[in-house]
């Protein structure tokens, strides 16, 4: 999937925006995923720091890592009874 297609998805989940970023930036405890240079970034941003950083040449690798670990986290959150 390409990142339209991410977040088309993650709306129609209705999976909370404060939960994740597809512009990137470092906003407080977040999925987060971006773009620079043809190099795709997925990581957590938590207090300004990106955590778990992964890296991918392809938007479609970066998409899918990044839509598999966010609903894995959001499982375990809510296992929890966080989300």
């Amino acid at each position: 999937m390409n990142i339209k297609e991410l977040e088309l998805r993650l709306i129609s989940e209705n999976i909370r925006s404060d939960v994740y970023s597809l512009n990137g930036g470092l906003p407080n405890e977040a999925c987060c995923i971006s773009q620079s240079n043809g190099i795709w970034e997925v990581y957590y941003s938590e207090r300004g720091n990106k955590s778990g950083l992964r890296i991918f040449q392809k938007e479609e690798e970066a998409c899918q890592y990044f839509y598999d670990s966010l609903i894995e986290a959001l499982k375990d959150l809510k296992d929890m009874g966080l989300y």
